[in-house]
């Protein structure tokens, strides 16, 4: 039989981009236009309506500079010959037809303020008459906003506002009154579905040619001259094909309205607070005429976001929540990156998501929507439990380059063994149109066929925000029971995973990290918004520790429950994940350095007042006493985790330095013993003090902490991207311009070296050894000015390692250094957080770090039988986009080899490095509010007060080492009661009992990498 399909298809397409959807409004009458250009940032509505507008040509006019906004008063009067039609404004600001979200958007207002609804290529009408009376005046406000076009991954100033420029981007197109022609929108959502659905039909099915002819017949009864005259009589044709139902064995697809907005992208966060009002205020407005849609948001921060800056909008949204069209999912404060995010960072994430979400709308978030993230930690489904959640969503799996993920339903199982329900839909995206082309595509991947018949598919612009439209929905009802696809019925979420887990049970198991075989790169862009992250969260949980303690010590002193929430909600919004990962504007990242530079500083501020107070406490020691406190999870230097005392007197061996023989110098302390050539590169790093004593670190004839340069120039989005061809050319940074013995004295020895390479680079060194020290500091100053480089730290280690241990939330995973398979082969490039290890039966290597997160480990077998297991951290990137000048300019990061380490000291000394000492004036002695024994495999990873203000105390463990352990917890307070809680401190009602022994001690099991949150009654507070 000849294929008839594709010329049907030409005509198709022809007739409705040329005919159809251009007849849906009809007889244009321009709006009278004026115009008012914002000056600077955006301004609140009340300033802009009361603004001085002036004329403006209307159609034609150039407006808006790259991150401008202007404001349009369009006003006008429908005409009397339109009585009992249907009218609406068309208000068209100039937009392409690509994507809605990446390029002008526009909200409209009514006179008074009142938001009515957001503008986008797929959405520029506004309703103003279902039925006209004729006479009525029309005024409107529009609020444009010239958001430049960034999503064509090239090199672009544009994504900074102080670099944009100041020419006009965009033209005004049809800013005009016209007729909406029902019948005309309804037989181009009749073609849509049916052609979209013929298309996909394999040419053996007869439902492919009865569409075909259908849809021939309905084209040559339509009068193209007479579109509306004559649409009634193209949808009898169509109508017997659309009222074929569905076959009773059709995959079942729960459709979820949606509108995936970036919190930041290529957009600033100021911008996303606008992209949040304009979608919102069309769902609410799609929700009025639609009573059967249902649209699903997550990211509590943009919901906060809403309340705060649009009050009345939030509050429509607020009703259609109580009504169960709008749903909160996700139970987040924002959709983050999830393989940089730190253990208590993640917990806090849950916490603030899931309690605005109870706060503000009664609502117990049930699962956990993550659709666009770049990789899922292993540590997750635990959190989700503990959450009070019970099943994951996410969708960026599908991109993955090497391997296909085996299956779209399946429980997922992390580092500890909890398992959660978990979906992929097959549709593989989370912005699907409801189109026929990708409910076909859904049907055909869902892997578990012959046992579920169901997947999710989450419809609506998003990214950039707009979420659905009346077009989708014209579709959803078409496809709602249609033979030849999938069965399409618009639901929540939950409705979905309860279906899909009772017909599934028994869905297969997935163990360990949902590793993304992309976007490798987005651990290393943008350095210091990723050491921004890492110092928030370490001074966040020193000034929760010092003030929980001094609260509970100090008379007088008050816990600064705002002031710590604030600044959590500050670092978790900055951990989204195009923020985080490196992958945003220049704009957003230049905003996220100043915040962060911020945010330490108050957290400084705030754990320096908790010192001061608890230290003043302490007795006179003369104007040199110092107290020195210890937040880190583990004793160190005489002094306790969490505690502080006088600085002891050093009891450990002095540090020595020699010449060494060829040049260079050799550094000893008792423990370890370093040997630095004649390059200033490590050569040997061995465990003792002298020659022949202890083992060696350094692979034979190999040199540690080799900085190593390579082009970095990804197929595909830069900031994104490494892709594994980078690793075809190195070049090796041996040479010098300075290298000098900087210091010595018995505490610590420090060579300093000076190395300039490529654009005009340079990198200063300083490495050290300390006194009682097991390992080598590396502190590393980079003036950066490569494009599209990667530089990487190298040390070949002389052990035959089959794994890696890399630090992850409240535990660590293992990932094989070999690459039997594809799946191992594609993780070239991975992420650690404190610490990566590498070892063999008795004997171990860590290499830690202080706001490192890419790493690679590689393997090799040398002439002489051994083997060489080489670990590198990614230090710089130099990607150009979005951002031009990734990381140019001066970084310090810190790093260090320890040899010799086993996992254990590898999460000591990894907290260790992130936490260092801190001293006060005062010679006071603080004993620890909450300590374990021992310390290690249980470590506190949180101390805080309750979020209820009740006073009781809050602390955070987990098992660190992946076996079980028991411990036993004292308070340093007179304590009633200890119970276990989920994250947001609620009682754990299927939890162990914690009672308290007459030691005022808790007696505490873990299993492997268990998180065990426990809320402490203070005996005062119990009465």
């Amino acid at each position: 039989m000849h294929d008839d399909r594709s010329i049907v298809e030409d005509r198709l397409r022809r007739v409705l981009d040329e005919r159809v959807r251009p007849a849906v409004h009809r007889d244009p009458v321009p709006l009278t236009v004026e115009r008012w250009d914002a000056p600077g940032e955006p301004v609140p509505v009340a300033e802009a309506l009361a603004a001085p507008y002036a004329p403006c040509a209307g159609a034609g006019e150039r407006w808006g500079p790259a991150w401008g906004t202007t404001w349009f008063r369009v006003t006008g009067s429908v005409p009397q010959g339109w009585a009992g039609r249907s009218v609406e404004a068309v208000l068209d600001l100039g937009f392409d037809r690509g994507m809605p979200g990446f390029q002008c958007e526009g909200l409209v207002h009514l006179p008074d303020g009142t938001v009515v609804k957001g503008l986008n290529p797929d959405n520029s009408w506004v309703r103003l008459a279902d039925s006209a009376a004729g006479g009525e005046e029309v005024v409107l406000y529009v609020e444009a906003a010239a958001n430049p076009t960034l999503n064509d991954p090239r090199p672009t100033r544009q994504g900074d506002v102080r670099t944009a420029g100041d020419e006009p981007l965009y033209r005004l197109a049809a800013m005009d009154l016209a007729v909406f022609e029902p019948q005309v929108f309804e037989l181009v959502a009749d073609l849509e579905v049916l052609g979209g659905l013929m298309t996909q039909l394999p040419v053996e099915d007869a439902r492919r040619w009865e569409l075909l002819r259908t849809i021939e017949s309905a084209l040559d009864v339509l009068d193209l001259d007479n579109v509306p005259g004559s649409a009634g009589a193209a949808r009898t044709r169509l109508a017997p094909a659309l009222a074929a139902p569905a076959h009773a064995s059709a995959h079942r697809l729960s459709a979820v309205g949606h509108a995936h907005i970036d919190s930041a992208w290529l957009w600033p966060l100021r911008e996303t607070v606008r992209k949040v009002a304009r979608t919102t205020a069309n769902v609410v407005a799609l929700m009025d005429e639609h009573p059967e849609f249902v649209f699903a948001m997550s990211q509590a921060q943009q919901l906060a976001w809403l309340k705060e800056h649009r009050p009345e909008l939030f509050a429509r949204v607020k009703k259609k929540i109580a009504a169960g069209t709008f749903v909160p999912v996700g139970g987040m404060w924002v959709e983050s990156d999830t393989n940089m995010v730190g253990g208590e960072a993640m917990a806090r994430q849950f916490l603030y998501g899931k309690r605005f979400f109870l706060d503000e709308f009664g609502i117990e978030t049930d699962g956990v929507w993550l659709p666009d993230s770049f990789g899922f930690t292993a540590a997750m489904p635990q959190l989700v439990k503990l959450s009070g959640s019970s099943w994951f969503l996410t969708q960026k799996i599908s991109w993955s380059q090497t391997n296909a993920f085996p299956h779209h339903t399946f429980w997922w199982e992390g580092i500890d063994g909890t398992r959660v329900f978990t979906h992929f839909p097959p549709i593989d995206t989370y912005n699907s149109d409801l189109g026929g082309a990708e409910l076909a595509r859904a049907a055909r991947n869902y892997r578990e066929k012959g046992r579920g018949t169901r997947s999710l598919a989450p419809f609506g612009h998003g990214d950039g925000g707009g979420g659905p439209t009346r077009q989708m929905l014209a579709r959803a009802r078409r496809l709602a029971d249609l033979e030849g696809s999938p069965r399409v019925r618009i639901e929540e979420p939950s409705a979905f995973f309860d279906a899909a887990r009772a017909e599934y049970e028994d869905a297969p198991v997935w163990v360990g990290e949902l590793y993304l075989e992309l976007h490798r790169g987005t651990y290393t862009s943008q350095a210091k918004t990723k050491q921004g992250n890492r110092r928030a969260e370490s001074l966040l949980r020193e000034a929760e520790l010092w003030a929980a303690t001094a609260a509970l010590r100090v008379p007088g002193y008050a816990y600064p429950y705002e002031d710590l929430e604030r600044l959590w909600k500050t670092v978790l919004l900055h951990q989204f994940h195009d923020i985080l990962p490196g992958s945003s504007i220049a704009w957003v990242h230049r905003e996220a350095r100043a915040t962060y530079e911020r945010v330490h500083g108050e957290l400084a501020a705030l754990t320096g007042a908790a010192q001061r107070a608890l230290a003043a406490d302490g007795a006179d020691g003369g104007g040199d006493a110092v107290t020195v406190f210890n937040g880190a999870p583990h004793a160190r230097g005489g002094i306790p985790s969490g505690g502080a005392a006088p600085r002891p007197p050093r009891a450990t061996p002095p540090v020595t330095v020699a010449e060494r023989d060829g040049g260079g110098f050799v550094l000893a302390n008792g423990l370890l013993r370093v040997e630095i050539d004649h390059r200033g590169l490590l050569v040997s790093v061995r465990d003792g003090d002298g020659e022949g004593v202890g083992r060696e670190a350094i692979a034979p004839g190999r040199a540690g902490n080799l900085l190593q340069l390579h082009p970095d120039l990804p197929n595909h989005w830069d900031a994104w991207d490494i892709d594994a061809f980078y690793r075809h050319n190195t070049t090796d940074l041996t040479g010098f311009d300075e290298f000098e013995l900087a210091e010595a004295d018995e505490d610590a020895a420090t060579v300093r070296v000076v190395r300039g390479f490529g654009a005009g680079s340079a990198v200063r060194q300083r490495i050290t050894l300390r006194s009682g020290a097991r390992q080598v500091d590396l502190d590393t100053e980079i003036d950066w000015q490569e494009s599209e480089k990667i530089l990487k730290a190298a040390f070949p280690l002389d052990v035959k390692a089959d794994h890696s241990a890399a630090e992850t939330q409240f535990g660590h995973v293992f990932r094989p250094t070999h690459t039997n398979t594809s799946w191992e082969a594609a993780k070239f490039e991975i992420c650690a957080h404190r610490w990566l290890h590498v070892g063999e039966p008795g004997w171990g290597a860590a290499l830690l770090n202080d706001s490192t997160y890419g790493h690679d480990v590689t393997r090799e077998v040398r002439a002489d039988g051994g083997q060489t297991t080489t670990v590198r951290l990614s230090l710089l990137r130099a990607p150009r986009y979005p951002d031009p000048e990734t990381d140019q300019g001066t970084h310090r990061l810190r790093y260090a080899l320890a040899p010799g380490a086993t996992l254990a000291d590898a999460v000591r000394e990894g907290h260790a490095l992130n936490l260092p000492e801190r001293s006060v004036p005062g010679n006071a002695t603080v004993t620890p509010l909450v300590s374990v024994a021992p310390e290690a495999p249980i470590v506190v990873e949180a101390v805080k007060l309750a979020e209820d203000r009740s006073g009781d105390v809050v602390v955070r463990l987990y098992e660190s080492g992946g076996g079980r352990a028991s411990g036993r917890l004292l308070a340093g307070f007179p304590l009633a009661s200890a119970t276990a809680t989920d994250l947001l401190e609620r009682p754990l009602t299927d939890a162990p009992g914690y009672p308290v022994g007459r030691d005022g001690g808790v007696e505490l099991t873990l299993r492997p990498f268990e998180i065990l949150t426990l809320r402490l009654v203070p005996a005062a507070a119990a009465g």
